[in-house]
């Protein structure tokens, strides 16, 4: 199964960025996305790219669909 995470964009230089949620930063190329981004905007990082960019409601109500479905799998504690 393949997954894209909503992350928010912390710097850019050229064609590459740096992207972070819940304190894990990971490096993503720029070059599949056919709109501007820029610090503070939301993206799916899927496979080392940034695939898409997000508005931060849909981004952050993702992120909560995910968390929640991560809680769920890990059963009663």
């Amino acid at each position: 199964m393949c997954l894209a995470v909503p992350m928010q964009i912390t710097s850019i230089d050229g064609e590459s960025m740096i992207a972070e949620i819940d304190g894990v930063r990971r490096e993503a190329s720029l070059m599949m996305l056919s709109e501007n981004v820029q610090v503070g905007d939301y993206v799916l990082i899927h496979a080392g790219f940034a695939i898409s960019r997000l508005d931060e409601e849909e981004a952050l109500e993702t992120l909560a669909i995910m968390r929640e479905c991560l809680e769920l799998s890990q059963g009663p504690t």
